[in-house]
Formats: C-alpha cells, sequence, structure tokens
C-alpha cells in the first residue's frame, strides 16, 4: 500500500479536485490541513511552493491538482502507484 499524503484546505477548490480524483480510482489518502503560518513554511520548505494541495506518494513529492492529473492522464501516477 502506498502512502499518499496531501497538504491541503478543505476550502481549496483543487484540493476537492485532488480528493475526487483519488477516490474515483479508490487510491487511500491522508490529509494534512494547513493552517498556521508554521503549516505553511513547511509546505513551502518541503515544496518550494506556497500553494495547496501538495501530493506526495512514498516521500516523492508529486505537485498540485494539475500535476496529478497530468501524471494520471499520462499513465505516470499507474507507474508511481506500482513501484515496490
Amino acid at each position: 500500500m502506498k502512502n499518499i499524503f496531501i497538504y491541503c484546505s478543505d476550502s481549496c477548490p483543487f484540493c476537492q479536485r485532488v480528493y475526487q480524483l483519488l477516490e474515483k480510482r479508490s487510491i487511500p489518502f491522508k490529509k494534512y490541513h494547513v493552517k498556521s503560518q508554521n503549516d505553511w513554511n513547511e509546505v513551502k520548505e518541503k515544496t518550494g511552493r506556497e500553494t495547496v494541495p501538495q501530493v506526495f506518494i512514498n516521500g516523492f513529492h508529486i505537485g498540485g491538482f494539475d500535476d496529478l492529473s497530468a501524471a494520471d492522464q499520462s499513465g505516470k501516477l499507474d507507474e508511481i502507484l506500482n513501484q515496490p
């Protein structure tokens, strides 16, 4: 089972799209709600970005919704998920 972790905010429409994409594919994930300045600092430190969602699979940074969607459409998401 892959460890999928998402920095997110429930008020973010792109976060909702990430949830929908993963749920449609029956891929379980964990959410980390970004609320405080320290949380935002952590997101920027780990990703170089200041936006949510930010998706990680087994510690590998995929990116935001557009990145995840592109990986899904190209088949790269399946490759990542099928890695040992």
